[in-house]
C-alpha cells in the first residue's frame, strides 16, 4: 500500500466521508479559521475525527487546522499516512500525562485520549486511572490557557456502572454508579472523576464543557482482536475460522456505525450544551449470539458459531445499550446506517487492505 495521501476518488471512505459532511452541514463553518488541538487523535474516535475534518476542510476550504497529540508519530505515520502527512494536521509527540504545555492559541480542544484497554484495567489499573483523570486535569488546564472557547471530553456509557436488567435504555439521569471499591470500575470510575472535573473547570473559568457519553460502535479502525466482541466476530469471519463466544452470547449491547459517530461528535462539539452529557450511541440492542450471526450473515460467510457457556435458565441477560433521546431531541441526532450495512462497510474496509487486524492492534497501542 503506497504511503501517499489518497486521492478524493480512491479514498476507501469516501463514501462514509461524503455521508458525514451531508449531516453536518453548517456545522463546519462554526471551524473557518479554527485550530483544534485533540488527545487520542491516533486512535479509532481520533481517526474518524480526523478523517472527516480533512475532508471537510479539502472541500469546504475551511483554512483550519488540527494539532495532536501521540505518543508515537512514527506509528501513526505507519497507521494512517494519508493523515499523518496532510497540511491540515500537525503532530506533537508527548503522554497527554505529562507534556509540557506548548505556547499556542487553539479555539477548540478535544479530549478522546483513553487506555480502553480490558487488559490494561486488569493489570494496571492505577495507570488507568491516572492517564484518565490526570490526563484530562492537564487537557483541562491546556485548555484555559490556551484561550480555547470550547473543550470536548469524549466519555464513556461506563459511568453508570452495571445497567439494571429492567432499564432496558440507560438514561443521562440515571443514578447508577461503578462499584467504587472494585478495582475492575477503574474505567468507568475514572470516567467519572473526568466528567467532574470538567464540571469544576467549567464552573471556576467558564470553559464551555462539552460531554458525549459513548457506548459501542463498529467501523474500519475498531480493532479486531482487543475485547470487542464485534471486532472479533468480524476477525474470525475474515479469518475463515468458527465465531468463539466466551460467554454464554446472552448479554446485549447495540452498535452505532462509525461514520454516524463521527457526525454525533461534531454535532455535539459545535451544539451541545456545557456540562449537559449526552449519550452516543445505538438504541436497536442485540445479544452477542445475535450479533455473530448477524456477523457471519452480513459477511455471508457461514462460520460455525461456538458459545463456551450454557445460558442460565430465567437469568436477566446483561445490558449496556443507551437511551438517547436527549440527542435526538436537543441535536437531531440519528442513527442513519444499519448494523448489517456498518459490519459490510467494515469488512470491505479490511479486505480492501487498508489494516491488517493484528497490526492495527498494535499500532494502537504505541500511538494512542
Amino acid at each position: 500500500m503506497s504511503n501517499a495521501p489518497f486521492e478524493p476518488a480512491e479514498h476507501p471512505l469516501a463514501v462514509d466521508l461524503d455521508h458525514i459532511l451531508a449531516h453536518t452541514g453548517d456545522l463546519w463553518q462554526d471551524l473557518r479559521g479554527a485550530r483544534l488541538f485533540v488527545t487520542g487523535g491516533t486512535g479509532f474516535f481520533g481517526c474518524w475525527l480526523l478523517e472527516s475534518f480533512v475532508w471537510a476542510c479539502d472541500r469546504l476550504e475551511l483554512g483550519a487546522n488540527l494539532t495532536v497529540l501521540t505518543r508515537s508519530p512514527e506509528a501513526f505515520q505507519a497507521k494512517a499516512p494519508h493523515l499523518a502527512s496532510h497540511p491540515a494536521i500537525h503532530i506533537i509527540r508527548g503522554d497527554v500525562r505529562s507534556l509540557a504545555l506548548p505556547e499556542s492559541r487553539f479555539s477548540h480542544v478535544i479530549h478522546a485520549a483513553t487506555e480502553a484497554s480490558a487488559k490494561l484495567s486488569r493489570e494496571q489499573p492505577l495507570v488507568m486511572l491516572d492517564t484518565i483523570v490526570g490526563g484530562t486535569r492537564w487537557t483541562l488546564e491546556y485548555a484555559r490557557r490556551c484561550g480555547a472557547r470550547r473543550f470536548f471530553l469524549i466519555s464513556s456509557g461506563a459511568v453508570y456502572g452495571q445497567q439494571p436488567p429492567a432499564v432496558s435504555r440507560v438514561v443521562e439521569e440515571f443514578q447508577g454508579a461503578p462499584d467504587c471499591v472494585n478495582p475492575a470500575s477503574v474505567y468507568g470510575e475514572g470516567k467519572r472523576l473526568a466528567e467532574l472535573t470538567a464540571s469544576i473547570y467549567s464552573r471556576s473559568y467558564g470553559l464551555d464543557c462539552m460531554i458525549a457519553r459513548c457506548f459501542a460502535f463498529v467501523g474500519p479502525y475498531l480493532p479486531l482482536d482487543t475485547h470487542f466482541a464485534v471486532g472479533n466476530f468480524i476477525r474470525d469471519c475474515l479469518e475463515e475460522k468458527p465465531i468463539d463466544i466466551l460467554g454464554d452470547g446472552t448479554p446485549r449491547r447495540s452498535y452505532l456505525y462509525a461514520a454516524d459517530l463521527a457526525i454525533w461528535l461534531w454535532t455535539i462539539l459545535m451544539r451541545g450544551r456545557s456540562c449537559r452529557p449526552y449519550n452516543v450511541g445505538s438504541e436497536l440492542d442485540i445479544s452477542i449470539a445475535e450479533l455473530a450471526r448477524t456477523v457471519s450473515r452480513s459477511m455471508e460467510s457461514n462460520r460455525e458459531i461456538r458459545i463456551a457457556r450454557t445460558p442460565v435458565p430465567e437469568a436477566a441477560a446483561e445490558r449496556y445499550v443507551p437511551d438517547t433521546a436527549r440527542a435526538r431531541r436537543e441535536l437531531g441526532l440519528e442513527q442513519r446506517i444499519g448494523l448489517d450495512d456498518a459490519i459490510r462497510r467494515t469488512a470491505a474496509w479490511h479486505r480492501g487492505g487498508h489494516s491488517d487486524p493484528r497490526k492495527l492492534a498494535r499500532l494502537e497501542a504505541q500511538a494512542c
